[in-house]
């Protein structure tokens, strides 16, 4: 299962800006997860998981192995805004797009 990565800004940056930026956010997501491979599987489980029970579940309301998942996406997502947008501070209302 693959994925594609798309970043959306609101500030005027250069195509080459825009694809630095989407290559750090990659680079942070697949290695914070431990392979490229792990991306679109554990993002389609985490947006599942969000459906059921909304953008901030109760712990208690997940299984064990959904509170994994759930936390590793939001660690993973973290670590890859912070990579991406750490020096383009400007680009802070940036919103990334992932599709699978």
């Amino acid at each position: 299962m693959s994925y594609t990565l798309k970043l959306y800004a609101f500030e005027e940056v250069s195509r080459e800006e825009l694809q630095a930026v989407e290559q750090r956010f990659k680079a942070a997501l697949e290695t914070t997860l431990g392979d490229a491979s792990l991306v679109a599987p554990v993002y389609a489980a985490y947006m599942k998981i969000v459906a059921s029970y909304g953008e901030t579940p109760a712990e208690e309301a997940l299984s064990r192995d959904e509170q994994e998942i759930f936390s590793q996406w939001q660690a993973a997502e973290s670590a890859a805004v912070t990579a991406a947008l750490g020096p383009e501070r400007y680009m802070g209302d940036a919103q990334f797009e992932i599709r699978i």
